[in-house]
């Protein structure tokens, strides 16, 4: 990497827009639902705005990237657009049913090969909250990050990160890189695309990556390589104790908590309310008939 080149690693990922389009029926009285609509993760978004200023002010690129299927591609000529240099989308079908420890082990790759000064995201996905696997990440090859971003300067080797703190505070972090920042949905506005750029994404190349690119063992990726297996699960099945009708000769007290327990009749012999006394005594006909004790009390 060139002294005056800083190299910006992008991460876009994918969410589901939490108000899917719909439309009135013909009789004006319904709502027809058509489906879920991906887009780009908009906090991810926010992070790419702040590499494309960076880049522009310090004389770097950007490099989008995408861990996802083929209709990534349409996020990554999005990053293009708005002046992303290079786009590289990363996916095989053995990536599937992975944990974040196993999204964490690809991340961490793409960081090894790329070798970039600085890593970008959203620090949450707008459908899914919290992800924790660029974090993870950058852990593992013991890189700093600064979560929850709203601003950032370069100052020579460091970048100074204005971070949201507890209770809406504001915090200044210094970090020498590489390192890796995430920041928060709405700390800035996104540029919109000019049509020309738009249509120069079209017919613009993007890297496809595999697990030979990545130099990976299947065994490390998806549902192979996560930590927590999935294992399988099934709900408890009710089976409470019928009980009759409480007997009209009990008083109301009792009828009512003969109702309200649900057709469940208490289990005989565990609960017992008698003296303190009472209970030793019990306790200890307990002990000497499971041969604790000896047979002669005193």
């Amino acid at each position: 990497m060139a002294d005056n080149t800083l190299d910006i690693l992008v991460l876009l990922r994918e969410t589901c827009d939490p108000r899917p389009p719909a439309r009135l029926t013909a009789d004006g009285y319904g709502i027809r639902d058509r489906g879920l609509r991906r887009l780009a993760n908009p906090a991810d978004l926010c992070a790419l705005e702040q590499a494309l200023v960076l880049a522009e002010s310090a004389g770097g690129r950007v490099t989008a990237v995408a861990v996802g299927p083929e209709r990534l591609a349409d996020h990554l000529r999005l990053a293009l657009a708005m002046g992303a240099e290079r786009a590289v989308r990363v996916w095989n079908p053995s990536f599937e049913g992975g944990d974040d420890v196993a999204t964490a082990r690809v991340v961490q790759r793409i960081i090894r090969i790329l070798r970039p000064a600085l890593i970008f995201a959203g620090e949450a996905l707008l459908d899914r909250g919290d992800d924790p696997a660029p974090a993870l990440a950058a852990a593992n090859l013991d890189l700093p990050y600064v979560k929850g971003a709203v601003a950032l300067e370069r100052e020579g080797n460091e970048v100074e990160v204005l971070r949201k703190s507890d209770r809406g505070a504001r915090q200044r972090v210094r970090a020498e890189m590489p390192c890796a920042v995430f920041f928060e949905n709405g700390c800035c506005d996104p540029r919109y695309p000019g049509q020309d750029a738009l249509m120069r994404s079209i017919g613009a190349s993007i890297e496809s990556w595999g697990i030979a690119e990545l130099g990976l063992s299947p065994r490390e990726l998806g549902a192979a390589g996560s930590v927590l297996g999935k294992e399988k699960c099934l709900f408890p099945r009710p089976n409470p104790r019928r009980v009759v009708t409480p007997d009209a000769e009990l008083p109301a007290f009792e009828r009512i908590l003969a109702l309200l327990s649900g057709g469940i009749k208490p289990r005989e012999g565990k609960v017992h309310s008698v003296s303190a006394e009472k209970a030793a005594d019990k306790l200890l006909d307990i002990f000497k008939a499971e041969g604790l004790i000896g047979g002669s009390g005193g």
